[in-house]
């Protein structure tokens, strides 16, 4: 069987053939009314000024199942963003409990006031949808035990469980995180 070698080649023919003539231009009057003449399109304005100004995320703004908060908290609460922070705070004091694991710092004197918290869950936790779960109620739960227990100058990060924090009772949940609290303070 012969090969014919022009036959490789077939794929980088163009398809159309190029016309002897101009393509015909349709008028405005018959064309879509909408759209310019001009090709190219005219540069987009932007804003004078900034549209959002994003807040640092501080867990006190949101009111608990049970009704508003009784007080305001004596010191904020913040919440850690940067790689660095949750280093430091796993290379510190660490509790586990059934339903979380809570590590713990003292910042040093010249670091930033109040409590900061952070939120992980690995995924040994699960799929997206149950690590997301779980940070939530991880939030709920350093939202409502923080306040009351939270020392200020104190990093906490609160690590999800496999299988266990998005599924246990949410009472047994702030138990668990309350007494990992005492022990990494005591």
């Amino acid at each position: 069987m012969a090969i014919n070698r022009r036959a490789r080649y077939e794929a980088h023919v163009p398809t159309i053939e190029p016309g002897s003539q101009e393509p015909s231009r349709i008028s405005r009057t018959y064309g879509h009314k909408g759209w310019s003449q001009d090709p190219e399109q005219s540069p987009r304005q932007r804003p004078r000024e900034a549209e959002r100004v994003s807040a640092p995320a501080v867990l006190t703004d949101l009111k608990p199942p049970g009704g508003p908060l009784t007080g305001t908290p004596a010191v904020s609460v913040c919440v850690l963003t940067k790689r660095a922070d949750f280093v430091r705070a796993s290379n510190a004091r660490r509790q586990g409990t059934p339903g979380i694991h809570l590590q713990g710092r003292k910042r040093a004197e010249g670091e930033a006031a109040g409590i900061r918290v952070g939120f992980t869950c690995s995924k040994k936790v699960g799929n997206a949808v149950a690590r997301n779960r779980a940070k939530r109620r991880l939030r709920e739960v350093a939202r409502i035990v923080l306040p009351e227990m939270g020392l200020d100058g104190w990093d906490y990060v609160l690590v999800g469980r496999k299988d266990i924090t998005a599924t246990l009772p949410f009472d047994q949940l702030i138990a668990d995180m309350r007494r990992a609290m005492k022990k990494v303070h005591g």
